[in-house]
């Protein structure tokens, strides 16, 4: 039945875009529709990520990877069908606020008009941070506790801690968007074409832009830092080193906006990006199969005879994790896209390589969290094995001293 609602929901709001479409000019149709995609693609964006995270707890479940211990969180976790749920309102709203936007946008009233992202903007956040015990009220708290334990790593680290801290790195794009969004709402222009010093503190010049991009990488690098003091463990170091090869690609991208001629861009500063973008990718791609994912495929450092890959693989079929290395060096090309400044311009295209990162990224959380998982499962092993040997010897001495 819900669905049925749902589908019905749907074709009434696309049947409402359509006239309001048809209803304007190409004048106004152009401007309305490059606000209307800066406005809620972001939205859109993070709603796909939180059903693609369902589609994650179900496999966990039929694959019985207990991602519940990985994350050290109790009984009341969320389901993947209220995962779903969520996704499911969330995608509801930002429709019917599109929706509403289109419509009264199409009969000139821009005040209103305006209102509705601002709206949604404004609940989102609210209903996240609402102090009631509803609405998953403990995973809600759980969220932005972990959030805040990324921003400031003032202790251990947590594998939830730098998991939500991987996932932002891949929204990094939707997360510049939305501090554009916030930024012209700030300055009241909402609608209409910005003035020129909004457009110059909102738009492509805007030093906010490079910040919100590289904030989750800095993130992540802090949290690197954190845990080689924790543990020693000098690879930490090494993960941070794969952290700041980001920067180099997201400040020399945002370069061009801020160089008197472009030309100069191309010439002194795009090699010197792509050679980033490269040693980025290789370095990122690497990392992901080998010590993400804990497979031996690029080391040979695998011991099991009948795999390349690892002697315990949760998943059933092999060949998903062949599929999984090949496109996951396919699509971290892609993420060129949602780091640089540059090409921001191309929306449909941003867009489009947006959301093969976020797929990009929805793989990867199959195998990272079965790789933790694995990890758990033979440290327990390790710490049980001793534990029967010590009984064992006891046994022996209890009947060396009987039979003495």
């Amino acid at each position: 039945m819900r669905l049925f609602v749902f589908s019905l929901w749907i074709i009434f709001s696309l049947k409402v875009i359509k006239d309001s479409v048809f209803r304007m000019d190409m004048a106004v149709w152009n401007k309305t529709f490059f606000e209307a995609f800066a406005y809620y693609n972001p939205l859109f964006m993070m709603a796909m990520m939180v059903c693609l995270w369902g589609v994650n707890v179900q496999v966990f479940l039929r694959s019985r990877v207990n991602y519940a211990k990985v994350f050290d969180i109790d009984h009341n976790h969320l389901t993947h069908w209220e995962i779903w749920k969520i996704a499911f309102w969330m995608t509801v709203v930002v429709l019917t606020s599109l929706t509403a936007y289109l419509y009264l946008e199409s009969y000139g009233e821009r005040k209103l008009a305006a209102s509705q992202p601002v709206i949604v903007y404004c609940l989102l956040p609210l209903l996240l941070a609402l102090p009631v015990d509803v609405l998953f009220a403990s995973s809600r708290f759980y969220f932005l506790s972990t959030i805040v334990r990324m921003i400031f790593p003032f202790q251990p680290i947590s594998f939830a801690d730098f998991f939500v801290a991987d996932v932002l790195t891949s929204m990094s794009k939707v997360l510049s968007d939305v501090e554009r969004v916030v930024c012209r709402m700030y300055y009241h222009q909402v609608t209409g074409v910005p003035e020129d010093d909004v457009n110059f503190m909102c738009g492509n010049h805007s030093y906010w832009i490079p910040c919100i991009l590289a904030f989750p990488y800095l993130c992540r690098f802090f949290q690197c830092l954190r845990q080689f003091s924790d543990t020693g463990d000098k690879s930490c170091l090494l993960n941070a080193l794969k952290y700041t090869t980001t920067f180099p690609v997201i400040i020399l991208s945002a370069l061009k906006y801020h160089v008197s001629d472009v030309l100069v861009w191309e010439a002194r500063y795009r090699p010197l990006w792509l050679l980033c973008c490269v040693i980025n990718t290789c370095y990122s791609f690497y990392w992901d199969v080998t010590r993400d994912w804990d497979l031996g495929i690029l080391t040979g450092n695998c011991k099991a005879k009948k795999s390349a890959l690892r002697s315990s693989l949760l998943y059933n079929q092999r060949w998903v994790y062949f599929w999984a290395i090949s496109s996951n060096l396919l699509l971290r090309c892609s993420w060129t896209f949602k780091l640089s400044a540059h090409l921001r311009h191309n929306r449909l295209t941003v867009f489009t390589f947006s959301g093969l990162e976020m797929l990009r990224r929805f793989q990867w959380i199959f195998f990272r969290v079965e790789s933790e998982y694995n990890k758990m499962i033979t440290s327990s092993a390790a710490v049980e094995i001793p534990l029967t040997e010590v009984v064992e010897e006891k046994e022996r001495l209890f009947v060396s001293d009987h039979d003495t």
